[in-house]
């Protein structure tokens, strides 16, 4: 069955073919390690994974390279504001490097929690300064790049399809720019390099051709993707807001540089909101996927709610419709643990066929699980026929349907759990909490009941 996929460059679903046959080029833009990822930034990373797992799926080799920013991303995405990492590391009292460690550390973990499969190649922008400065100076030899006070900028009136993958009105832009430039040359340009202000205070620069500084966020991306994966590769993700900048300036910066098309697939999911809103770190009061836990949720509770929406939409985020999938997924798990090997039936391939169908087509995982559903009422299939049939199911959907968990809870954590519960009997709240905060860092969460508790492993 055709895989098709929806490509942002031309606002449509296309067959996918990959460059060189069986084999997949697969670049997806990863953290900036600056602080705690909340549940609308593993969006992104739960649609990469569903991608690759359909790619595998239908029997393709993913070599997938994600990149992690740990230098360059400014508060501003249009090069203005302190530098993430910087900004932060002077707020901890810490290093950079020892602060992008930790909050790259707590994004393996969630992803791992997510049933996330990592990367094939992870790689920092901090290790990769030699390649974004090569970048930078075939774009100067082309002709491409001018210097200012702070830093070399990309001329982009210089290539004649600025703006494609977002269809940017440039005329209109230009029209509309009431905003100071400095000195950039048109309001779309964009950093290279930047200028270290005063050296030495900066604790991330680097000597290059033009002085001492620092890489911009874009040139990252295109420097790591080209090393690993070539001129032109297959397939690059991200969420919605790349598109207008971060993606557009990839796409003007690599194909200026090389002349060649830069990527075959562009792919990009829609936001997780609240209220309708852009979930964001700035905002805050969105939770991680820690914070979950704490509450009493499965990082899967989640994943199945990413999963029961179509990726490209936006996913308004309520504890209600988190419940709901709660709720669904412990049914969907019920049932299996239920069915009997014994069963008599027929083989069922009517059923992952139109699972097949519903991933291909532009990874339909709403529909998937509606086939899933569906299976799961249906009698006249075996017992093993079904089971087998989950397995290949949940291979894409990562939800650990078949899995057996024999969990063992420990005397400590029984104890802690009763007196909680004698807490709350007589409204020691304070005391019920400080009870459960113990049982959390102890692995385990409560589930609390009408008539009791129930203990699970997080």
């Amino acid at each position: 069955m055709t895989l098709k996929l929806y490509n942002t460059l031309v606002r449509k679903k296309q067959a996918f073919k990959p460059i060189v046959e069986g084999k997949v080029g697969f670049y997806s833009c990863g953290p900036t390690v600056y602080w705690y990822p909340h549940i609308g930034n593993m969006r992104c990373y739960l649609f990469n994974d569903v991608l690759k797992r359909v790619l595998e799926f239908n029997g393709l080799e993913v070599k997938h390279v994600m990149n992690v920013t740990d230098v360059g991303h400014l508060t501003s995405d249009a090069d203005s504001g302190d530098d993430k990492m910087e900004k932060e590391a002077l707020k901890e009292g810490k290093t950079a490097k020892d602060i992008a460690n930790f909050y790259l550390n707590v994004f393996k973990s969630d992803l791992k929690k997510l049933n996330i499969i990592p990367p094939t190649i992870w790689c920092k922008a901090t290790e990769h300064i030699p390649e974004q400065i090569e970048l930078i100076k075939k774009l100067e030899k082309k002709g491409f790049t001018y210097k200012t006070s702070d830093g070399i900028y990309f001329d982009t009136s210089k290539l004649k399809d600025y703006g494609k993958l977002a269809r940017l009105d440039l005329e209109n832009l230009k029209a509309g720019a009431r905003v100071d430039l400095g000195d950039k040359k048109n309001k779309t340009d964009f950093a290279l390099w930047k200028f270290s202000e005063t050296p030495g205070v900066r604790q991330q620069e680097w000597e290059s051709p033009w002085g001492l500084g620092f890489p911009g966020w874009h040139i990252e991306c295109s420097a790591m993707s080209m090393k690993y994966l070539g001129e032109t590769f297959d397939l690059h993700t991200g969420g919605i807001d790349h598109i207008p900048i971060h993606h557009t300036n990839e796409i003007a910066q690599t194909e200026a540089a090389t002349g060649k098309k830069f990527v075959n697939y562009w792919m990009h999911n829609g936001f997780l909101t609240t209220k309708g809103e852009k979930a964001s770190k700035s905002k805050g009061g969105l939770y991680t996927v820690s914070e979950l836990q704490e509450l009493g949720y499965s990082p899967l509770d989640y994943r199945m709610m990413c999963l029961q929406t179509v990726y490209r939409n936006s996913l308004d985020f309520t504890i209600e419709i988190l419940n709901s999938s709660k709720a669904t997924l412990e049914g969907l798990k019920n049932k299996i643990a239920n069915i009997s090997l014994n069963q008599p039936g027929s083989d069922g391939k009517k059923y992952l066929e139109d699972f097949t169908k519903a991933v291909n087509d532009d990874l339909n995982t709403p529909k998937a699980l509606g086939v899933l559903q569906k299976l799961l009422r249906d009698n006249s299939v075996s017992g093993s026929a079904k089971l087998s049939i989950l397995e290949k199911m949940d291979s894409v959907l990562g939800l650990d349907l078949l899995k057996k968990e024999i969990v063992v809870v420990p005397q400590e954590v029984r104890k802690l759990a009763e007196e909680r519960w004698q807490a709350k009997k007589i409204k020691n709240f304070k005391l019920s909490d400080e009870l459960r905060d113990k049982i959390v860092k102890l692995g385990f969460m409560i589930l609390d009941k009408p008539d009791g508790y129930e203990i699970k492993k997080i």
